[in-house]
């Protein structure tokens, strides 16, 4: 990296930094600062909803496999990626259901109701390994604009990311996330189009848009598992799900259809950049916006690293406040019922500190920030069933625990490559990912009804014979 370079990278990340922490209000309650209401006790609007919803799921890490998967698989690739922001309006609609038909405060809150307090501990606990997981693998991306792994440019670059994003979070906690979602918002929308304006002058937009083939092998393999995740993925994320609960059940769905739409949009658009690459013969190394970025010169390079900071800034104080909120709130009421007020400020700035420190550790160690996403929403796949068929049972502990620890096992083996070869559909580079989901979603559906069926069963009168 040059002078001219550094100095330009280094300077919009401390300007950027103190711009947040300045424009960020401060919460004086604990309300504000769980909840997201303003002084006056008024719930976020819609539009500040919908914006922090679309840019908090606008992970750098997501832009960034979404542009590799362009490069590898052309539109195809970019297609796969985006059908994730499409479990925005799944997630929505089912926490419209619970919140209307259970009348529940919380996604814990719902499981204790109707699987017991077993369940939503296991559930905390997948989604505080998702949260951990949000902070290093956004952090990383960030850092691979100052320099590459192992260099100290990388860390320190990733390191004073952090700060300054939890400077500002522990101004205003949830309420300083999504006021400066907003802003991210509007800063990530303008960049992209900047970038997007760069590069379609230099390709047909016709070969864009047709460049890729739609084969198993060819990235349709990594598409299906994205639409079999739909209905499990997006609800181990609290950075989605608390926003599910901040405002009345119509605007709080309106806002995540709306998002999940814009979302699906702005990542298809963004794998564009991978797609140019593909066509242009450039060597994406693992990071095509920055590949891209080089080619197109030194303004190109810029725009993509301001993409990358707001986008990962809109989730790691977001994945911050989410933090605060389960360790300091859900996990205590979890554990005492008769818990009604919220906990000091102060808790939850403890919270954020400790996992500030402790969530970049991967990152040091390395880690494929794919793996993030891809692995995790195997692991998770129980999760659908209980979500959505949750009203064939009022009180069934073992439908969740059948359900969940079926697709958890189930991740894990992918994980350490224990899935028989068998298993997979297809040849293509995720044929094993899509058979152990598709098959994966069938188990743990099985699980969640055979409690239900015995119990059917064990109570249906004996008819005696005459």
């Amino acid at each position: 990296m040059g002078i001219t370079e550094a100095a330009l990278f280094w300077g919009f990340l401390l300007v950027y930094g103190v711009i947040m922490y300045v424009l960020s209000p401060k919460s004086k309650s604990s309300e504000s600062f769980y909840k997201g209401v303003d002084e006056q006790g008024k719930p976020v609007g819609q539009w500040a909803l919908t914006a922090s919803i679309f840019i908090s799921w606008i992970f750098a890490k997501s832009v960034t496999n979404a542009a590799n998967l362009g490069a590898t698989y052309g539109v195809v690739g970019g297609l796969a990626y985006a059908s994730y922001w499409l479990s925005i309006p799944v997630a929505g609609y089912v926490i419209y259901l619970i919140r209307t038909q259970t009348g529940a405060r919380s996604l814990q809150e719902f499981l204790t109701s109707r699987f017991g307090r077993l369940a939503s501990l296991a559930f905390a606990a997948a989604i505080l390994i998702r949260l951990y997981n949000e902070i290093w693998s956004n952090t990383a991306v960030v850092g691979g604009y100052f320099g590459l792994p192992g260099q100290w440019q990388y860390y320190t670059a990733a390191m004073v990311f952090t700060g300054f994003t939890l400077a500002y979070s522990l101004k205003g906690g949830l309420r300083s996330s999504i006021f400066t979602d907003v802003i991210q918002t509007f800063v990530f929308v303008f960049f992209l189009g900047a970038v997007i304006f760069m590069i379609l002058p230099a390709n047909d937009p016709s070969a864009l848009l047709q460049s890729g083939s739609f084969r198993l092998n060819g990235g349709v393999d990594l598409l299906l598992v994205a639409l079999l995740q739909l209905f499990s993925y997006p609800f181990h994320d609290p950075v989605l799900t608390d926003r599910g609960f901040v405002n009345n059940e119509k605007t709080m769905l309106k806002s995540f259809v709306v998002a999940g739409l814009l979302g699906f949009v702005a990542v298809f658009v963004f794998s564009l950049v991978g797609v140019h690459a593909r066509l242009n013969g450039i060597d994406a190394m693992g990071n095509a916006p920055v590949a891209v970025g080089r080619s197109l010169g030194l303004a190109a390079l810029f725009f993509m690293s301001v993409i990358m900071m707001t986008s990962a800034g809109s989730t790691l104080d977001s994945t911050f406040s989410s933090l605060a909120k389960s360790l300091a709130v859900d996990l205590p009421r979890l554990a005492q019922r008769s818990i009604q007020s919220l906990p000091s400020v102060k808790v939850g700035a403890g919270v954020m500190i400790i996992f500030a420190l402790l969530g970049n550790i991967p990152m040091f160690a390395g880690t494929d920030i794919l793996l993030a996403t891809t692995i995790s929403g195997t692991m998770v796949m129980g999760l659908a069933p209980v979500f959505l068929f949750y009203k064939f049972t009022s009180w069934s502990p073992w439908s969740f625990h059948l359900s969940f620890w079926t697709g958890l096992m189930l991740g894990v083996a992918l994980a350490i490559g224990a899935v028989p070869q068998s298993w997979a559909i297809g040849d293509g580079d995720y044929a094993l990912l899509l058979g152990t989901n598709a098959w994966g979603i069938l188990l743990c559906t099985l699980g969640f009804f055979i409690p239900l069926v015995l119990s059917r069963l064990r109570d249906k009168p004996v008819v005696k014979a005459n």
